[in-house]
């Protein structure tokens, strides 16, 4: 009796120290070279994923039935524009598509990404959940960085959290993508790391909104793409 009364209390420690399956930022890119018409194309692009049913089916399959997502714009700076959510079905997934598109744009100027890869880790280790698995999702069109912490070093603390960064370029008319190791290949070195980490590519703002949902179904279900580039 005494030992079921242990694997118990051992039980409800661990749900109490993991509460949800995934706390997911989504960290976007609000630096000079995207305008506003484009911050408003990414931020719609995933306020449909987020809403998709497909993208749903996912998280309600999940171990714990949802996740927790924030949405992060970065430049020189960073600003949470939503918050952290439980998205556990479509009414939660639409509140935070409608918080994703009522904000007014906050982050400005060049490239900072080690700061902004430090800041999507602060936000993980300060809110009020315990994910079973921690997933930075980067998006951008360049992995120049201006200021701010070296990616290098930013991003090993990251790893070293225990925490997956994704990654998905956006390719501008002209890169080489993938034919000549463009920027797929440089987010592959450089931004992507932990278990299971990959890059999906957005191959032009057409097919922005499909590959924004084809990488949150592979997050959200911890699956990778069939060609996936990744490290560690």
């Amino acid at each position: 009796m005494r030992m079921i009364l242990v694997m118990m209390l051992v039980w409800a420690g661990v749900a109490q120290a993991q509460d949800t399956d995934l706390e997911l930022v989504l960290l976007a890119d609000a630096s000079g070279s995207i305008d506003q018409r484009e911050i408003q194309f990414q931020r719609q692009g995933y306020a449909e994923a987020i809403t998709d049913p497909e993208v749903l089916t996912a998280i309600a399959n999940t171990a714990y039935g949802h996740i927790a997502v924030t949405y992060v714009e970065w430049a020189a700076n960073q600003a949470v524009v939503a918050d952290w959510t439980l998205i556990d079905g479509p009414e939660s997934a639409a509140g935070f598509a409608a918080e994703l598109m009522g904000k007014p744009r906050q982050a400005y100027g060049r490239n900072a990404i080690g700061a902004a890869l430090d800041e999507a880790l602060r936000l993980m280790d300060s809110n009020e959940f315990d994910g079973w698995r921690r997933v930075i999702d980067f998006s951008g069109d360049s992995v120049n960085s201006y200021s701010g912490p070296p990616i290098a070093e930013a991003r090993e603390r990251v790893l070293a959290a225990g925490v997956t960064i994704n990654a998905l370029p956006i390719l501008r008319p002209g890169d080489p993508g993938r034919a000549h190791g463009g920027l797929e290949a440089l987010y592959s070195e450089r931004i992507i790391g932990g278990p299971g980490a990959f890059v999906v590519t957005a191959e032009s703002r057409e097919s922005f909104a499909e590959a924004v949902k084809r990488k949150l179904i592979l997050e959200i279900s911890g699956s990778m793409p069939g060609r996936a580039l990744a490290r560690r």
